[in-house]
């Protein structure tokens, strides 16, 4: 996966983190969860606010 796939990264969070409300997530805390997904491999970098809001907004829409 990389930083583009949003649904795909909301879906492995939502799967790691099941007692986890996306909704109260820190930005800090989900860039260093997305890395941390076995299935992850982009750069660091390249990630922004724009691309974790995404997430974030995929991870929400996953969970309820």
């Amino acid at each position: 996966m990389q930083w583009i796939d949003t649904l795909d990264i909301a879906i492995a969070l939502a799967e790691h983190h099941p007692d986890v409300d996306p909704r109260n997530i820190r930005f800090t805390d989900l860039h260093r969860w997305v890395m941390a997904l076995p299935d992850f491999n982009d750069d660091p970098n390249r990630s922004g606010e724009k691309i974790l809001e995404a997430i974030q907004q995929a991870w929400i829409e996953e969970v309820d």
